[in-house]
């Protein structure tokens, strides 16, 4: 049996684009008119970033109009942590760990009542001393784990015999996820009496378990759904669940529907960033620019609980090698704790950070050589045969040094950096700087377990089909990929199919849509889902074309014929009717999980990592040095993901991936006072890339003839990682910088703000 592609690989739009433009598509917090009766919620946050809860006072507040109850520990049914890694996220603390956090939460009857109602309990504290810095932390062992190791070769013994050595240190700072739509949650009993929540969470599931932890229930008890999320970027994979926990006991307490929604401020206040990291490393390479052995140290801010820091730490370790073999490694990571918010997943989920601390070296040796800083890359790029420090064999290394190639030459690599040469020689106060940076990132989760995913397809009398799967859409396409697959595995049009919310009734135990893995996983569940109803589909087919049971079949533009015989066909329809008549079932559940994927922390070896993503970018920029200011003047990439399922989708992906990790590594700073309060609470006070930021000439591109096997529709992720094509962006400002002087290496900090740059094209003259 066959099916031709007639919608996987075509360049569509966003299927619900159209919605999103007009205000049509609907969010959790617009369901609040579904509800007579709904009471909002709002938080009584700390005033302290540490101290002990000695007691409170309610009564003024419960004597504002509006105002129904006060929520606090003695209202909780079952256990009142919802820490997803460990239990150390109570709901209503009893110390206060970080400033703003929620110690307890006002219902009412309107938002405006809750919020001062909320204002007026009294809290009694007993101030303890915080943490509030990295460093500090790291000085005072204020450790959230054992120190985790990967280990290769003879770190030392490389060190001692190499002909140059380089010792440094780089912190790398968060980043606010700043997602359109903020945390939001409602949640109310059906006319069953089930209890339903509708979240905007990535992990619908363990929303789900957390709500049923906190109700003392089963999880059958709990239905959560997430319609949809105006962006997550990784943010409301774990820190959706407490704000769903207080609409789910706010509803299971007072019998009425309950409303969450954070305002910015006070998302951005309670919700966990991107993770900082300090990095310390020495280095032994050779005169040619080969690096001999490295050892790094990684230090990562984990806030004041561990939420997901220590998978996000192993990803920042595996990655320190990014594209380039290093026959004598030595990583030891570690997650400090700090009395600020509880940092989370962000897109790349530490590999941003161990790219980073590599490129950020390479620049060094580049510079100590007085070689061009892509040369120094290129010697160094992995080979056939090559494993990575872990153990894992890099599949299709000759991608990389593909992929740089090609790029050099249509970027026009070369010539630029000479035309470059010239500019800066004739203007003093004006530099440009050109970088070109690989990428190599490991898709999938990297604990095994989560590796796997279900479908359900309803195929209705009339030939239309619901699809569910586990998947959440947070604007990056999924849904629209999806359908795509299930159109061409059952051979059926793309509008033939509704995309169903997503829901836990629907589809139990799943993922969260994370790790660059939703294509993957639901692609190939939905895959698995459609070739058994087309199993069963076939021998009815057969018999109404008089033909033998086994003959093959194809399945395509809605009919189903032999192969070769498309004159003598049915319609779908008329085959899902035929099917109900003769009481076939018209319904199949799907199910796949990745392959071989196993990781040993204790030994630091295995292969976390189904297959690599690869990419590269050539950025141009070019700085004021009376200011600091710069500009993003043009942008080459070529991005490999495989045979793209969606290349309109996957492009949207690339972009939006780039200019999110410009903002990071240049302009998104974030800053607390002494007192551990957040400053950058708004658009305001927090820089956010936006059109005047984008590069005025952006050329993309996808990698060719590089489909990958093993996965659905030989398709690749890309999500993720796009992300860090973007360090090229931070490595064109060094060499911008650098030109003011003819230095060769200048450290910009990170982000490198224009204030940044200013001091260091001051620091080059």
């Amino acid at each position: 049996m066959s099916t031709r592609r007639r919608a996987v690989g075509k360049a569509i739009p966003h299927a619900t684009a159209g919605a999103h433009v007009t205000g049509e598509a609907l969010y959790t917090d617009d369901l609040c008119g579904l509800f007579p009766g709904l009471l909002h919620a709002a938080p009584v946050p700390s005033a302290h970033a540490h101290a002990r809860v000695l007691g409170f006072d309610d009564r003024e507040a419960l004597h504002t109009p509006g105002v129904e109850l006060v929520l606090s520990a003695a209202d909780v049914p079952g256990e009142g942590d919802t820490g997803p890694a460990r239990k150390d996220e109570p709901l209503f603390p009893q110390i206060a760990r970080f400033e703003g956090q929620s110690l307890l939460w006002v219902l009412a009857q309107t938002e405006e009542a809750a919020k001062l109602g909320a204002a007026r309990v009294k809290i009694q504290y007993e101030p303890l001393e915080p943490v509030l810095d990295l460093k500090d932390a790291i000085a005072k062992e204020r450790f959230q784990l054992e120190p985790q190791w990967i280990r290769r070769g003879d770190l030392e013994g490389a060190l001692a015999g190499a002909a140059h050595r380089l010792e440094g240190e780089l912190f790398l700072g968060g980043q606010e996820h700043f997602y359109l739509e903020t945390q939001a949650a409602i949640a109310h009993r059906d006319e069953s009496g089930q209890l339903v929540v509708h979240s905007s969470t990535q992990h619908p599931t363990e929303t789900q378990a957390i709500v049923a932890r906190v109700l003392g229930t089963s999880r059958a008890e709990i239905t959560c759904q997430s319609l949809r999320m105006g962006g997550a970027f990784g943010g409301k994979e774990t820190q959706a669940n407490a704000f769903a926990a207080i609409a789910a006991l706010g509803a299971e307490v007072t019998g009425s529907p309950v409303r969450v929604r954070l305002d910015r401020a006070q998302d951005m206040s309670v919700t966990g960033k991107r993770h900082p990291m300090l990095a310390r490393y020495r280095v032994g390479f050779d005169e040619e620019g080969k690096l001999l052995g490295l050892g790094v140290e990684l230090f990562a801010d984990g806030g004041h609980s561990l939420d997901l820091s220590k998978p996000i730490l192993w990803r920042a370790m595996f990655h320190v090698d990014n594209c380039y073999l290093i026959p004598n490694l030595e990583v030891m990571g570690q997650v400090a704790e700090t009395n600020t918010v509880s940092h989370t997943a962000f897109r790349g989920f530490g590999g941003p950070q161990g790219m980073v601390v590599i490129e950020e070296i390479l620049s060094r040796v580049a510079a100590t050589l007085e070689l061009p800083p892509h040369e120094v890359r290129r010697r160094n790029l992995y080979a056939q045969g090559d494993r990575t420090h872990y153990g894992q064999l890099v599949r299709h290394p000759g991608r990389i040094a593909r992929i740089v190639a090609e790029l050099s030459e249509s970027s026009g690599l070369e010539p630029r950096l000479a035309e470059i040469e010239r500019f800066n020689a004739s203007n003093p106060m004006r530099k440009r700087g050109l970088a070109l940076t690989p990428v190599k990132f490991g898709i999938s989760f990297t604990t095994a377990f989560f590796n796997q995913a279900g479908a359900l397809l309803l195929v209705y009398e009339d030939g239309s089909v619901q699809l569910n799967h586990g998947g959440t859409e947070m604007g990056q396409g999924l849904h629209t990929k999806m359908q795509q697959v299930c159109a061409d595995a059952l051979g059926i049009s793309f509008d033939a199919i509704r995309h169903m919310p997503t829901r836990t009734d629907k589809v139990p135990n799943t993922s969260a849509t994370a790790a660059s893995s939703g294509s993957d996983l639901n692609g190939a569940a939905i895959r698995d889902a459609c070739a058994t109803l087309r199993a069963r589909l076939s021998p009815v087919a057969a018999r109404l074309l008089e033909l033998d049971p086994d003959a093959a079949l194809e399945f395509e533009e809605d009919r189903v014929f032999a192969q070769g015989q498309r004159e003598r066909s049915i319609s779908f329809s008329e085959l899902a009717s035929a099917a109900y008549h003769d009481r076939v079932s018209l319904s199949a559940t799907g199910y796949y999980r990745t392959p071989e994927v196993h990781f040993d922390e204790a030994q630091g070896r295995g292969k976390p990592f189904h297959y690599f993503a690869y990419g590269a970018a050539v950025s141009e920029v070019e700085v004021d040095g009376y200011t600091g200011q710069y500009e993003l003047l043009r942008v080459d990439i070529l991005h490999d993901v495989g045979d793209s399922i969606s290349p309109q989708i996957d492009r949207g992906q690339i972009e939006g991936a780039f200019v999110q990790g410009a903002g990071w590594l240049t302009r998104e700073e974030l800053v607390w006072s002494k007192e551990g309060r957040l400053s950058t609470r708004g658009a305001s006070t927090y820089k956010l890339p936006g059109v005047g930021d984008c590069p005025a000439d952006f050329r993309i591109r996808l990698l060719t003839q590089a489909e990958e096997e093993g996965v659905v529709f030989g398709s690749k992720a890309v999500g993720e990682p796009p992300f860090m094509l973007a360090i090229s962006v931070r490595e064109a400002l060094r060499q911008a910088a650098a030109a003011f002087s003819g230095e060769r290496y200048v450290e910009p900090p990170l982000p490198a703000t224009p204030e940044a740059v200013y001091w260091a094209c001051t620091r080059s003259r």
